[in-house]
């Protein structure tokens, strides 16, 4: 693909604004690149702000401002367009004044020199009382900022903190120097899980009971509360605690008799924290509600920051508490026990004018330091890994905002590059340099089969590998040109795929496992991650194999979504939409084991279906009594409903009459209320409220409606029965852009709700405009 000007990104391409007479509108030129693609968000707003200015002098000059003698100068809303001191100030910055191609009443009275027609005089007057009320609104604004500053100075009211998020679009201020995160950061530290409050309930020992110390305790209810799910009965898990157990019983003053698994009990626990978890379910309204309300007033001490002034959501604030290692697959230490960390293994990253948060009494921070190149609050390490544990801002906020971005826009450019790329390894897997073959064959499999690149691993890690560093015994090659891959990826989830390859990337991986190499030798044995990612960096800045997985992951997605079909139902393309994910889920090799309450989900979707079409069959029963004459017409209407039987309708029968009693139930419950308020006596009863009669319109119509839903939850089985073994959510977080996403609920008209819930479309906002024919 050559480099041409439609592979630019819209963000970076130029608008020049040209000056035109006074009184007309300015316009743009093609300086080289396209401004037809720019998105509306990006281009600056010239009309508005001349309108804007002809509006605001027109008003200060009815109003007698701007004369001799005025208490005030005009006020100037906007600068002019191109003017030197109003170039570098960011969009969001800039004041908002009317939308571009909107002219004030004001500007067309001058327009008419002088000749204001009833009409005219009347929106010109309009205009008027517009911009009183802005000023009202203006100095009532003002007057809280003072009263604010005056009553707890640095500290922003909720009006303003709103405003400012509502203004703040650091998508369209990206001229920043890359190195520098923040200017200023304050925040409260991390919070720490509560110290462990002793049970005394004694676990049993070869059927004694046996007393531990509270340090001893609190591992054995860690294991208690696995007790009976796949982890308390993997041997690898139970072997890893029992050991770190055994380090903890040495500890005890008192000398423990405890020595082998196999005679342990821990179930007097196990039935302590069951009992624990009821009394939680058995909570009262008032008590649920403490808790919420002490959890809030804790998100709000640890769960915010501010960064450049900016209030901003902190993500994984509490310290993860001390508890047993659970890991992925098949993890060597599973069951280790991850120790309680304390404050002096934390370091804090915090501003240099910020307030150093206040460590928990009797400890000190590792360290405190202030490096605005790193988007971390706090990092420490944890003990079971040694890997580095950081508290981040949430996904919603600005600075993982501008990351998400980058790394979509360094895949999509890759599509500028992966031609010639492609075309280089393809001739390169006959090089006649070894180390040069071997790369050219990885780039195959990690651009085709969107494979990671993989990095060594010690000895203590999950044998976890990727691409670089798969061994003899990780591939089988079956003639003639078909691969079995099976090893453990990333978290220890099997990858196990077959595939047909390229003929000369069959034979040079026969020629990668010829002897002596066997079970344990290295495939790619000439090669790293590091050599790989340094010979990418000579097509494209910044370019590493990790690239290839998003772009693959993006490409095949938006090609998939072209099986929409353009006529279907929503329920119909959002189930396109999510085959459409599936396919990349595969690619990308995200897969989960068949979840325990999926059949129970299952379950509950078909009594649904059968529900509705009992609704349904009451409806048609209905249509047919208003007119008997339909049953020839439309003999549908004297059709069974499918799936129902009697011995369902009896059952749905009594649910509907107990579901009717408990809202009978509610509603008096509710109304007693209200009557109690108003000094009025309880009611026995709930009233009765009157149904009348359906007409035949009223039927057709909720016909129409039940079938439609009847689809929808079709749709919904159909999806979730082909989804049990796929994680869709990795794949469409982290490898698909999401602008494409929002560019398909534009062109088919489905509702961004549909496919990104609430949490996605505060993380995805900086992608949400665009139109429909944005392509990645």
């Amino acid at each position: 693909m050559s480099d041409s000007e439609d592979d630019v990104p819209l963000r970076v391409r130029r608008t020049v604004a040209v000056k035109k007479e006074p009184g007309s509108r300015p316009s743009t030129i093609d300086d080289g690149d396209s401004d037809s693609d720019v998105p509306l968000a990006r281009r600056k707003k010239t009309s508005g702000a001349t309108a804007g200015k002809a509006a605001s002098d027109a008003k200060n000059t009815q109003n007698g401002r701007g004369q001799a003698g005025s208490k005030a100068p005009p006020k100037r809303l906007s600068k002019e367009v191109g003017s030197d001191s109003d170039s570098d100030v960011p969009l969001s910055k800039r004041v908002k004044t009317e939308r571009p191609g909107k002219k004030s009443p004001a500007v067309k009275q001058e327009k008419t020199n002088g000749k204001v027609t009833p009409k005219r005089k009347r929106a010109a007057q309009s205009a008027d009382s517009g911009a009183e009320m802005d000023d009202k609104k203006t100095q009532k604004k003002s007057r809280k900022r003072e009263a604010s500053a005056t009553a707890s100075p640095g500290k922003k009211t909720k009006e303003e903190e709103e405003d400012e998020e509502e203004e703040y679009k650091w998508w369209l201020d990206q001229e920043k120097d890359n190195s520098i995160k923040w200017t200023t950061l304050d925040h409260n530290g991390p919070m720490f899980p509560p110290p462990y409050e002793p049970h005394g309930v004694k676990m049993k020992y070869k059927g004694k009971p046996i007393d531990l110390e509270p340090e001893a305790e609190e591992v054995a209810t860690f294991f208690a509360g696995v007790l009976g799910t796949d982890w308390g009965d993997n041997p690898i898990f139970q072997k890893n605690f029992f050991a770190d157990f055994l380090t903890i019983l040495k500890r005890q003053k008192k000398a423990s008799p405890i020595k082998e698994f196999s005679e342990c009990d821990f179930s007097p626990i196990a039935e302590h924290l069951q009992q624990e978890k009821e009394k939680k379910k058995a909570m009262s309204k008032e008590e649920k509600l403490k808790l919420k309300e002490e959890k809030a007033k804790l998100d709000e001490k640890y769960g915010w920051a501010y960064l450049d002034g900016r209030k901003e959501k902190v993500g994984n604030y509490r310290i993860e508490p001390p508890g047993l290692f659970r890991g992925r697959g098949e993890h060597p230490k599973t069951g280790t026990l991850k120790l309680r960390v304390q404050p002096e293994q934390v370091t804090i990253n915090i501003g240099k004018d910020a307030q150093v948060p206040e460590p928990p009494a009797g400890h000190k921070w590792a360290d405190v330091i202030h490096d605005n190149t790193v988007t971390w609050l706090a990092m420490w390490k944890e003990n079971v890994n040694e890997s580095i544990k950081y508290v981040f801002l949430a996904a919603t906020s600005s600075l993982k905002g501008q990351s998400d971005m980058k790394k979509f826009e360094k895949s999509r450019n890759l599509k500028s590059h992966i031609h010639r790329i492609r075309k280089d390894y393809t001739a390169e897997l006959k090089d006649k340099q070894m180390a040069i073959r071997q790369r050219a064959t990885a780039m195959y499999l990690i651009d085709r089969l969107a494979l990671r690149a993989g990095n060594e691993k010690g000895d203590d890690e999950a044998d976890t590998v990727g691409c670089c560093s798969l061994r003899f015994e990780h591939i089988s090659l079956e003639p003639p040109n078909k691969v079995i891959f099976d090893f453990l990826g990333k978290d220890s989830i099997r990858y196990y795929n077959e595939v047909q390859v390229d003929d000369q990337v069959f034979k040079n991986l026969k020629l990668f496992k010829k002897p002596p190499k066997t079970d344990g030798d290295q495939l790619f044995d000439r090669i790293n991650t590091g050599v790989l990612n340094k010979h990418l960096t000579t097509y494209m800045a910044g370019l590493t194999a990790k690239v290839f997985r998003t772009y693959n992951a993006s490409h095949t997605f938006q090609e998939e979504l072209k099986k929409t079909p353009v006529d279907g139902t929503v329920a119909e393309k959002v189930l396109a939409y999510q085959r459409a994910n599936r396919q990349v889920a595969i690619l990308c090799n995200h897969q989960r084991a068949v979840s325990k309450g999926h059949h129970g989900q299952i379950g509950r979707i078909q009594d649904k279906i059968r529900a509705i079409k009992y609704e349904r069959l009451l409806v048609k029963r209905e249509m047919l009594d208003l007119d008997p004459k339909l049953k020839k017409k439309r003999p549908e209407l004297a059709q069974d409903e499918s799936d129902i039987d009697d011995e369902f309708i009896e059952k749905h029968k009594v649910f509907l009459e107990e579901q009717e009693k408990e809202k009978a139930r509610k509603k008096l419950e509710k109304e007693n209320e209200k009557r109690a308020e108003q000094g009025k006596s309880p009611l026995t009863e709930a009233p009765i409220p009157r149904k009348s009669a359906l007409t035949m319109e009223k039927l057709e119509k909720k016909y129409e409606q039940l079938t439609d839903r009847i689809k929808t939850q079709k749709m919904l089985l159909i999806d979730k029965d082909e989804n049990k073994t796929t994680a869709l959510s990795t794949s469409k977080i982290n490898y698909i852009d999401p602008r494409i996403s929002a560019a398909w609920c534009h062109k088919y008209d489905v509702p961004l709700e549909k496919i990104f819930n609430r949490t996605l479309r505060e993380k995805f906002k900086w992608a949400l405009d665009v139109d429909k024919d944005w392509q990645f």
